[in-house]
């Protein structure tokens, strides 16, 4: 007897729409990176306008989102027939798979020179960013699923709710290689080895996102249930999750290492509320971000229009829309540097031409992104599950 769960069950649209709106959100914050002058933290309020830090505060759902959806896909891929041994051989060949692709395609694609249009294969210095943090989880999720769900749900909590407690730990007390393991697991920055002459970035830090990815396994269990009950809890949860934020960040006493502020008008002071830290991200900020997500997925399901049917299209093709909407934007920046001819000037437009470029992008992105979503739906090659 195989070790499944329940019976085989279609694709939820939902998730897919969900997915494909986070998928478009990201691409905006990227836009931003290659179109902007900006050389400080876009919710920096210090320095930051209201609209450069909502352009940026928006884009925060995406990650937290993307990874926990991933781990909901997981446990979706066992009521469809998977057994965990296959599911768990999946896992991690397809982790491997994506940190392969960090630290090649993506890592080549951000680092290219918009004025020449050449890949930077230099290694010297390396950045980790979500897709190997994705391909990590996944690997520690092949091992997790051998638990009962309940467990799974149960260490992802503890490692979101738990893992602020350990922000006092400083990599430097840590010695030279425990500081170095604790920066890949929980500070960001930067790891150097070979005698200081090579460098890894690690942009996110893999312990509370293990927990993301373990809590949206275990949330996958929801989608057994009769809709209109998921809807509720989805509903209940979301709202919960907003009001235990609102609670501990009133505070300032628990659940992010920054606290918020007073400033000189009652939107900013607002703005400095929901400021919660990304890298890595705080319990403020899975529950600010993961809240609001659920109550959309709650009210996304039975949807279907124009609109959700063009986010499902990026939904259904995450990873080659990811890859594709890297190399456009260094693409179009390229583009605008021979324009202007000018060396600085493909980074120096304001906001308002960020949003067009970004809009631009995601037109273009959406015919190859439908054309690869239908090849996948008429084809069954072993290698299209990776894409």
């Amino acid at each position: 007897m195989t070790d499944t769960l329940t019976q085989p069950k279609k694709r939820i649209e939902s998730i897919d729409v969900m997915r494909g709106i986070v998928m478009v959100i990201m691409a905006l914050d990227h836009t931003r990176d290659f179109f902007t002058t900006i050389r400080f933290n876009p919710t920096d309020l210090t320095q930051a306008s209201t609209a450069l830090f909502i352009t940026r505060f928006i884009t925060h759902y995406c990650a937290a989102t993307f990874v926990f959806l991933a781990g909901t896909g997981a446990y979706l891929s066992l009521t469809r027939g998977k057994t965990k041994a296959e599911a768990a051989r999946f896992l991690i060949s397809r982790g491997i798979w994506l940190v392969i692709l960090e630290v090649t395609l993506i890592n080549w694609g951000f680092s290219m020179n918009h004025g020449t249009w050449q890949f930077s294969m230099d290694y010297s210095f390396v950045f980790l960013q979500v897709i190997w943090v994705i391909g990590v989880s996944m690997i520690i999720l092949a091992g997790l699923i051998y638990l009962p769900v309940e467990a799974i749900g149960i260490i992802g909590l503890i490692l979101i709710f738990g893992h602020n407690a350990f922000d006092v730990v400083a990599p430097k007390s840590l010695g030279e290689t425990g500081g170095a393991l604790w920066q890949f697991l929980h500070v960001q920055g930067i790891v150097n080895y070979a005698h200081n002459t090579r460098h890894v970035f690690v942009f996110y830090p893999l312990i509370p996102w293990v927990g993301v990815m373990a809590a949206g396994y275990s949330f996958g269990t929801l989608f057994k249930m009769e809709q209109a009950k998921r809807q509720k809890l989805l509903v209940a949860t979301g709202l919960s999750a907003i009001a235990l934020f609102i609670l501990i960040r009133s505070g300032n006493f628990y659940g992010d290492p920054d606290h918020w502020t007073h400033q000189q008008v009652w939107y900013r002071t607002v703005l400095s509320f929901i400021n919660a830290q990304k890298y890595p991200p705080s319990l403020d900020y899975l529950l600010i971000t993961l809240g609001p997500v659920l109550i959309l997925l709650a009210y996304l399901e039975g949807v279907k229009n124009r609109v959700t049917d063009i986010f499902l299209v990026f939904g259904r093709v995450p990873l080659f829309y990811y890859l594709c909407h890297i190399y456009l934007l260094q693409l179009l920046a390229y583009i605008a540097f021979k324009i202007t001819e000018t060396e600085h000037i493909a980074y120096g437009f304001g906001l308002p031409i960020v949003y067009a470029v970004w809009l631009l992008a995601v037109f273009i992105l959406y015919f190859p992104s439908k054309w690869f979503m239908q090849y996948k739906q008429a084809h069954r090659q072993w290698w299209l599950s990776y894409l």
